[in-house]
C-alpha cells in the first residue's frame, strides 16, 4: 500500500488512485456522482467518499485538494486515541479535569 493510499488513519485504497486519474478542477457533485460508492478506511470503521465530502460545497484543482478535504472531514475514529501525547507529562489531565480518572 502506497502512502497516497493512507494517511494519518486515512484509508483510501483504490479511490486514491481514481482522484490521481481524475480531470480537475472537478466539484464535490461531480466526484461524488462518479466515486461517491468508495470505502474510505478507518482504524475503527469506514465512511463512502459521498459521506464524507458530499456536504460540502468545494470545487477542487487537483487530487491532493480532495484528499485534504477527506482528512479534514474525516470520522474522529481516524484519529487514534483522543487528548493523547507522547510529549510527556504536559498533555496529561488531572483527576479534576477527567472525571472518570480514579487515583489509586
Amino acid at each position: 500500500m502506497s502512502d497516497r493510499e493512507r494517511e494519518m488513519g486515512v484509508e483510501l485504497g483504490e479511490l486514491s488512485e481514481k482522484l490521481d486519474d481524475h480531470d480537475y478542477p472537478a466539484d464535490v457533485d461531480e466526484l461524488v456522482s462518479e466515486y461517491g460508492e468508495y470505502e474510505i478506511g478507518y482504524p475503527n470503521g469506514s465512511e463512502t467518499f459521498e459521506e464524507v465530502i458530499g456536504p460540502l460545497n468545494e470545487t477542487y484543482e487537483s487530487p491532493d485538494d480532495v484528499r485534504q478535504s477527506i482528512l479534514n472531514m474525516a470520522d474522529s475514529d481516524a484519529v487514534g486515541r483522543q487528548r493523547y501525547t507522547d510529549r510527556g507529562a504536559g498533555g496529561v489531565e488531572t483527576s479534576e479535569e477527567d472525571p472518570d480518572q480514579e487515583s489509586f
